[in-house]
């Protein structure tokens, strides 16, 4: 009889970990997934297949700086979202239909071959997704993908922990990125503190948003706020024992620029000298706002200049309102936004500004952090900012949601089955109309939601985006805003409407081809 022992399935892992990291690492997108399908009916644990994925993009997931200007055209390079759908993946396993559980992570592998390395992508040196992006012609073999930021050793600071995380924060502002990445990993070693070190590096994102849009190219949409949380919740995922990798694949990045930090300023002031400074007092309230409240201030946000949206909040605060009560309202405001976004290109303003209402959202409900109520301001002004952009643009506006025709007539399973053709078909506002029609006939609202989770994750050749999915559907789940339903209508209008590349279904087809779910 043939036995196995732990000697040879340890050393059978060994060798498939490492045809995963060849394969990536030579940008074969279809060898890539199919290493990872031999780890997976393996049985290997999800959570080191991703530390194992984290490992092996860390050092190429970096660039030097996020925006080139050749020939006097600016062009902006991110670079994490390998990093952040490998986050996702794990909430998403547990929201989709069960036999799918592992498509994000099969999602995460086919992508991250054009991931590695994008300052070269913008050079012309290697085929991904940035060559795609900018239509740049890549006409040599790639080399290697290049390091930009070597990892580095702990510098370990003396002192109170609020002076060690304010120096480290003014490292990041200067731009110091490998002394700051240093300070970081010896802040880490600070066990008794680290819950304050993480709320530093999550805050440090999330004061970095740009702060302007109209005839803008160069982003800095809050990308570092996702990339911390990313950095935080795999970490906890995996033990911080043992995730080094994640804090190389985040941390160093925070530091990296472009930097903008007007708009947090602008939030400080507001906050200092027309609220007197009162973020303690402000923070413990807990009163909720009233579905007129809740309207006024949508409307306020996605009508009106940034000026109006200021005293609004501050009308909220000093009236006694939650501020989380409050941001909850802006999520709704956003929401809207994205569902008044109506070409696929024209989504990135708006996806961005619910993403990062979404990570203020976490941020509040994980961190006591003393400046997290200036974020109401800034995230009140992102999507202000977002919805002006989005009604300057051609091609968005309001659509009337009406009722498909037989919709009620049809049971709830029929309606999600044409909600998840219309998904996958890119319709969006068929996609919206079928959401809607469910709700109004008072069905299980968890049924629409897996197959909105579903139609998210199946979405691929960019899989940030199942992220921005994920979002909507994950406030949808704790949000206290009257007009909640609205998140889940933008859901259905993200996943249909934003822009695709390629064949947006080809590695869906090829996971559900692997393990035979066609």
């Amino acid at each position: 009889m043939a036995t196995t022992t732990a000697a040879s399935t340890e050393s059978a892992s060994d060798a498939d970990y490492a045809r995963l990291e060849e394969r990536i690492l030579a940008r074969d997108q279809l060898g890539a997934s199919q290493a990872l399908y031999g780890l997976l009916k393996r049985k290997r644990p999800v959570t080191d297949i991703l530390r194992q994925t984290i490992r092996i993009h860390a050092p190429y997931t970096h660039v030097p700086y996020h925006q080139r200007l050749d020939d006097g055209l600016v062009k902006f390079v991110n670079n994490d979202h390998c990093f952040l759908s490998e986050r996702v993946g794990l909430p998403l396993m547990s929201m989709i239909r069960p036999e799918l559980a592992l498509l994000p992570l099969a999602q995460t592998v086919w992508y991250m071959p054009t991931g590695l390395d994008p300052w070269n992508q913008l050079l012309g040196k290697a085929p991904g997704h940035y060559t795609r992006l900018y239509n740049i012609a890549v006409n040599q073999a790639p080399p290697m993908p290049e390091i930009h930021w070597p990892d580095q050793e702990p510098v370990h600071l003396e002192g109170p922990i609020g002076e060690r995380l304010n120096h480290w924060l003014t490292l990041v502002q200067r731009g110091d990125v490998v002394a700051s990445y240093r300070v970081f990993l010896g802040l880490m070693d600070d066990v008794p503190n680290r819950r304050a070190v993480l709320a530093q590096l999550a805050f440090a994102g999330l004061i970095d948003v740009q702060d302007r849009m109209f005839h803008n190219r160069s982003y800095t949409t809050g990308h570092k706020a996702y990339r911390a949380r990313a950095t935080i919740e795999l970490g906890e995922a995996f033990g911080w024992h043992d995730a080094h990798s994640v804090l190389y694949a985040g941390v160093p990045d925070i530091a990296v620029g472009p930097r903008w930090y007007s708009t947090y300023e602008m939030g400080g002031n507001v906050v200092q000298n027309v609220l007197e400074g009162r973020d303690r007092e402000l923070l413990a309230q807990r009163e909720p706002l009233t579905a007129a409240e809740e309207a006024m201030l949508v409307e306020t946000i996605t009508r009106q200049r940034e000026p109006s949206v200021i005293d609004a909040v501050v009308a909220l605060l000093r009236a006694g309102r939650s501020p989380r009560r409050i941001l909850d309202a802006i999520q709704i405001a956003s929401a809207q936004v994205i569902l008044e976004t109506g070409h696929p290109t024209n989504f990135s303003m708006s996806q961005h500004g619910y993403e990062y209402c979404n990570t203020v959202g976490w941020f509040f409900d994980t961190f006591e952090h003393p400046h997290r109520l200036k974020l109401l301001f800034v995230a009140a002004a992102f999507i202000t900012r977002a919805a002006e952009h989005q009604a300057i643009t051609p091609n968005n506006g309001r659509r009337a949601i009406t009722m498909p025709a037989g919709a009620d007539t049809r049971s709830a399973p029929q309606l999600l089955e044409r909600l998840e053709t219309a998904l996958l078909a890119l319709r969006p506002d068929e996609s919206v109309d079928l959401t809607a029609a469910y709700l109004r006939a008072g069905h299980d609202r968890a049924p629409l939601v897996q197959t909105l989770a579903t139609a998210a994750a199946k979405v691929g050749n960019d899989p940030h985006n199942q992220e921005l999915g994920l979002c909507l559907l994950e406030d949808y789940g704790h949000t206290q805003a009257h007009d909640r339903d609205r998140l889940l209508l933008a859901s259905a209008q993200h996943t249909a409407g934003h822009r695709k590349y390629g064949d947006h279904l080809e590695a869906y087809r090829r996971f559900a081809e692997a393990f035979d779910l066609l």
